[in-house]
């Protein structure tokens, strides 16, 4: 009888392949590139405790987004954001003892990772330029669906911008009617300190507020109101507070005295 040889089984090698398609379909040993995307952790910075709760309301039915914290004013915004760390902070422009602009700007500075979503129910020219000059990632207004606000904050996350489409229109209408159309940007540049004290000084705050609410001396608050003077030619407070709100420093919403406890 002839002698049958039986042939090698190159199946189990093959089979190996197969198992890892498998797992890149969904099985316990799936890629890392398949699986959800992470929740996006968002702070909130408004001063009207409503619109707060309002928001984290929005925010926490959305399974996609996680609530890390609240802030009440620009400057506990700046500190929530190094501490917190949020992939985003969804943050008002017309906030007292720092303006949302210019905590948007030292958040850059100070935890560059975040971004910053403004949400305001401010649409003018000043401040939608100062936006745009201060490198904002996304503006959207308080009358925009909740949907809009969620999809900004996600769009945002992944590296994005985003405008209402009221602020888009108002952007290209500013950039096409070019240097006669733009807003007329203040002659003198203050610094970041210059821009904390005087919207302190617009909100009533005495040298002696300021000092405690900065954590510098009453000597170096009153140089800065000197600087703050001398820079655009001012030499009265009231004239101080009518420039604020003309800058977009403060909004007359804003101004009244407020404690600094």
């Amino acid at each position: 009888m002839p002698k049958i040889q039986l042939s090698k089984r190159p199946k189990a090698r093959a089979e190996k392949p197969a198992k890892s398609i498998h797992a890149a379909k969904g099985g316990r040993h799936a890629s890392p590139a398949r699986t959800p995307s992470k929740q996006v952790a968002v702070g909130i910075a408004d001063d009207h405790t409503f619109i707060r709760e309002a928001l984290r309301s929005v925010l926490s039915a959305d399974d996609s987004i996680r609530v890390v914290g609240e802030a009440e004013n620009g400057r506990k915004a700046v500190e929530m954001a190094v501490a917190e760390r949020p992939d985003v902070i969804l943050m008002d422009i017309g906030m007292p003892r720092l303006n949302g602009i210019e905590a948007a700007r030292q958040i850059r500075q100070s935890a560059p990772g975040v971004r910053v979503v403004l949400l305001t129910a401010f649409g003018n020219d000043n401040y939608i330029q100062q936006v745009v000059d201060g490198d904002i990632d996304a503006y959207i207004l308080k009358d925009s669906p909740a949907s809009l606000v969620t999809h900004a904050i996600r769009e945002v996350a992944d590296g994005k911008r985003f405008y209402s489409p009221v602020i888009s229109h108002r952007i290209r209408r500013l950039a096409s009617n070019g240097p006669q159309g733009t807003v007329q940007k203040p002659a003198v540049k203050l610094t970041s300190r210059e821009v904390e004290v005087l919207q302190l000084i617009s909100e009533g705050a005495a040298n002696k507020q300021i000092a405690g609410e900065l954590d510098i001396s009453i000597k170096t608050v009153e140089k800065h109101r000197q600087n703050l003077m001398d820079k655009l030619h001012i030499h009265d407070t009231a004239s101080l507070t009518r420039y604020a709100i003309s800058s977009g420093v403060i909004d007359n919403m804003v101004q009244l005295p407020l404690p600094l406890g």
